[in-house]
């Protein structure tokens, strides 16, 4: 489906896409990359992000917009609820640790509204129990980037054809259940989370994801490559397009 306020931005100026859950603007730059403008929105102070910026609760934000009609100035929402109620280290490695039973699961509020906006949007997750269609998943395997980060994308009103995915070379580097693996991974080929032993310093992390604009090591472990969001900002654009020129 194409908004009708896509095709009117498209005449004039770049498309806008709301970025909901922004953190430091990883999924921000890859949109930007594929041809849209983008505002970010993000409950904590993000000052690494590299657009425009606005500090609420995401979801209370959206539903503003909404209510005012301001959402019409947006072609497609980009959103990234918290994931740690359901990703897999919080039902897995770390449940028995009792991490992760106080957060609370913000994608249906999130679905909610997205639907409500009439706006095509997208939900990432990382993989666990997140109850979302898995329209799409991505991996750094399929962009040659150094990190695997496999993240699946719901796709509302609009959809994409998943792609091939590599089969992975090996292990990247660092402990596993109290066992340390290397794998045919050189840097910066690693894994993108916590604190642990092997786990990669901040310069590895910027490289093997292609976040420049942030040292925050907690900004960078939650983002998502800009790869894997150019890539879905361009599919969406194609399609836009083509509709339009049909």
């Amino acid at each position: 489906m194409t908004h009708p306020t896509l095709i009117r931005r498209e005449r004039a100026a770049r498309p806008l896409l709301l970025d909901l859950f922004c953190c430091a603007g990883g999924a921000a730059m890859g949109y930007r990359r594929a041809g849209f403008d983008v505002v970010g929105v993000d409950i904590r102070p993000r000052p690494a992000y590299p657009f425009t910026f606005v500090q609420a609760d995401a979801l209370e934000y959206l539903a503003n917009l909404i209510t005012t009609g301001e959402i019409e100035r947006f072609a497609i929402v980009h959103s990234s609820p918290p994931c740690q109620d359901k990703c897999n280290l919080t039902i897995g490695t770390n449940q028995s640790k009792g991490w992760g039973g106080t957060h609370i699961d913000l994608v249906p509020p999130t679905r909610v509204l997205l639907e409500a906006s009439g706006l095509p949007y997208v939900i990432e997750q990382p993989n666990g129990r997140a109850k979302i269609r898995k329209d799409v998943w991505l991996c750094g395997e399929m962009f040659s980037l150094g990190v695997l980060r496999h993240r699946n994308f719901e796709l509302g009103r609009w959809s994409v054809t998943q792609p091939l995915h590599p089969k992975h070379r090996g292990r990247v580097r660092g402990w596993r259940h109290g066992e340390f693996h290397d794998g045919p991974y050189v840097a910066p080929y690693v894994a993108p989370y916590g604190n642990g032993g092997g786990k990669p310093s901040v310069p590895e992390l910027q490289t093997a994801m292609g976040i420049t604009w942030t040292d925050v090591r907690e900004e960078l472990t939650e983002a998502i490559p800009p790869a894997f969001s150019q890539w879905l900002g361009t599919q969406f654009l194609t399609r836009a397009r083509e509709a339009v020129a049909a």
